[in-house]
């Protein structure tokens, strides 16, 4: 038997015959240690409550850390039991969010039609006063055109109209037809022919925040054509047209849009807040017993999103019941293995230890019969030991540091143990200052895993001479990921093999296999915060890729919360 790392190398022979007395002894330890060993308790194969507890979908079908821990009330303790716990706050709820933003947008609504009505109304109001006031003026000019007007005339005028003075250009020529004693200076004017909705909506906001006691110009022509008429006038009496009308208008249009508001808050509530709280309460309560099946929600018969969310929700509760009492029911399975387990060994033991005296019997029925009943009874232990190794099984959070990889290789390569008269060449394509963010126990038991199935298979596997039985473990980097590839030129797997590839007790390919070895090395790469796959691109054996990131998954919180929970 021949063992190669990078080059070709003789192992020692196998000792099983020179360590058959200590084999013995530790036999004799195990048979006497009947009264002082207690049969394993469940707490030893399920998790403990306090253990991080995993969703059931997930779940393996018995043992590990994935199985459901098993409480005094037979229930789960993820939800919380107070209610304050997920009890959501008014300010924080659907309904106050939607509230808030339709009355949000029902301001914005008012403001958009606010402002245009009210620069609107101003245009017409200063329109309709410069064309009164200018159609007087005009007829008493025409009636008295080459005399000035009475005092008496010309302040009745200006009383009338509220103005200041009034001012006609006609033919290029200017006459003041009527002005106050003493008229104030302009402040602000106004030119109907240039107007602009921006400058009619400028001038509306000037006139509402600081109008009442300005005074203004008003230019424009009349009907008659070729004739200006100037009007100087207080804005006071504008102002105050301006502040009722937008008064009545803002009441008016408050009031259509909160009716609208109310009406689209709702139809909102009718057709989304209401199913969506109904779901929201139910999780909690089904969280809290999960085992009550009046607690399944209903279906709906709705068409649209919701109605297929919550009749989704449904089948999932059920199909979560279901799980719940299956894995309750391999809990109590994994309880009655381990009472069975504590004697059954022994049994076995003993069983193995009469054996090894049978192989030293010089009958030659008993030396033909004696190694298939050693092999027989090796392959009960340890399968048995396997069981119940993997179902008190509580990996820790892993302690990641940056460690130098192809040392880690080279454990791995003494662990391994090869059949006699086996050729496998060891190749470790590991760079020497390769570096990887791992913990180095568990990372070793992956990669010692994968290594033990590798060899395994190319132990039992019968390749032509030519072909030569090689496994190769390499690394390389991905932006912010180590890949570690484990490749070997065996049969590769069946078909059954890769669809219970990260199955307990159907992802083996030999028949006394228990298909351990891949879910554990998946359930620890998993703790990394990396993948495990087996590539369907390599052609030539079995090829696994592990992709690791180089810094933690998680963010620190969330670290030490996980941390907190084993």
């Amino acid at each position: 038997m021949t063992f190669m790392k990078n080059k070709d190398f003789q192992r020692p022979a196998d000792t099983a015959s020179a360590e058959s007395e200590k084999q013995r002894a530790e036999k004799l330890q195990l048979i006497n240690s009947d009264q002082t060993d207690s049969p394993v308790t469940p707490s030893e194969i399920l998790p403990t409550p306090q253990a991080p507890v995993t969703t059931l979908a997930s779940a393996t079908p018995l043992g590990g850390s994935t199985v459901p821990p098993v409480y005094a009330d037979n229930q789960p303790d993820f939800p919380p039991h107070d209610k304050d716990d997920w009890y959501v706050p008014l300010r924080h709820r659907l309904s106050s969010k939607l509230l808030l933003m339709i009355i949000l947008a029902v301001l914005i609504a008012e403001v958009i039609i606010l402002v245009p009505s009210i620069a609107n109304m101003r245009t017409q109001w200063l329109t309709t006063k410069h064309n009164m006031i200018a159609t007087s003026s005009l007829l008493l000019l025409d009636s008295n055109p080459g005399a000035t007007l009475e005092p008496q005339v010309q302040d009745q005028l200006l009383r009338s109209s509220g103005a200041e003075s009034i001012t006609v250009t006609r033919n290029g020529t200017s006459r003041v037809l009527a002005s106050s004693p003493v008229t104030p200076p302009v402040s602000e004017y106004i030119d109907l022919t240039t107007a602009t909705p921006l400058s009619d909506f400028l001038g509306a906001l000037q006139t509402l925040i600081s109008g009442g006691k300005k005074v203004m110009q008003i230019s424009g022509p009349p009907d008659y054509t070729g004739t200006t008429v100037d009007i100087v006038m207080y804005d006071t009496a504008l102002h105050d047209r301006l502040i009722q009308n937008s008064r009545i208008i803002a009441t008016i249009s408050l009031l259509i849009s909160l009716i609208a508001a109310a009406l689209i808050y709702f139809i909102i509530h009718r057709l989304l807040l209401r199913p969506v709280g109904h779901m929201y309460s139910n999780m909690f309560a089904f969280g809290q017993k999960p085992e009550d099946p009046t607690l399944i929600i209903d279906a709906s018969c709705r068409k649209d999103e919701l109605g297929y969310a919550q009749n989704r929700l449904a089948q999932m509760q059920t199909h979560l019941q279901h799980l719940f009492h299956e894995r309750k029911h391999l809990a109590d399975l994994g309880l009655a293995v381990s009472k069975i387990n504590h004697d059954m060994r022994n049994i076995l033991a003993s069983a193995q230890l009469m054996s090894d005296s049978l192989a030293d019997t010089q009958d030659p029925v008993v030396q033909r019969f004696s190694p298939k009943l050693i092999r027989t009874l090796n392959r009960a232990i340890t399968y048995s030991e396997t069981v119940i190794a993997y179902g008190r099984t509580q990996e820790a959070v892993p302690v990641r540091q940056q460690r130098l990889l192809r040392p880690l290789l080279h454990e791995v390569e003494d662990m391994l143990v090869i059949p006699p008269n086996v050729e496998i060449t060891f190749r470790n394509m590991i760079p020497v200052d390769f570096e990887a963010y791992i913990d180095k126990e568990q990372m070793l038991r992956v990669l010692n895993n994968l290594c033990r199935n590798a060899v395994q298979a190319m132990s039992t596997h019968n390749t032509a001479p030519e072909t030569e039985k090689s496994l190769t473990i390499s690394a390389w980097r991905m932006g912010n990921q180590c890949c570690i590839a484990v490749a070997d030129t065996g049969p590769g797997l069946p078909k059954k093999a890769r669809d219970n590839l990260f199955t307990a007790f159907r992802g083996s390919t030999r028949s006394d296999g228990t298909g351990l070895g891949l879910v554990i090395a998946q359930e620890l790469v998993r703790a990394h915060g990396g993948t495990i796959e087996l590539r369907e691109d390599y052609t030539e054996g079995a090829l696994f890729e592990i992709r690791i990131p180089d810094m933690p998954a998680y963010p620190p919180q969330m670290q030490r919360s996980q941390r907190n929970m084993v």
